[in-house]
């Protein structure tokens, strides 16, 4: 790969790993074809709510600004995040969550 073509993946390994607790567990895997480029980030179970954020609202802003370092290299962007295995979240009974509030 060079340099120019790295930007993003350069981008998305800088702000992943200053966003989670786990930087050495962030693994981003970079393909093109013709749809253009596919960015796959896998980061550790426990990190994954800081890269998705409130509503997906950390992802969406990632994925924006990929799409605007593709535009600036001519080069369509986009991100695809893994879940981790046992990603699921553990299921709860509506009395074990009020429990866990403590009222």
């Amino acid at each position: 790969m060079s340099a120019e073509n790295e930007l993003d993946y350069q981008f998305l390994e800088s702000t992943v790993k200053a966003l989670v607790d786990n930087p050495e567990e962030v693994k981003i895997d970079r393909t093109v074809d013709e749809m253009g480029v596919l960015l796959t980030l896998n980061v550790s179970p426990d990190d994954m709510g800081k890269i998705i954020g409130r509503q997906g609202n950390t992802a969406k802003a990632i994925r924006i600004l990929l799409r605007v370092v593709g535009m600036k290299n001519n080069a369509r962007v986009n991100l695809k995040i893994n879940e981790p295995e046992n990603g699921k979240r553990p299921e709860t009974t509506v009395d074990e969550a009020i429990d866990d509030l403590k009222i």
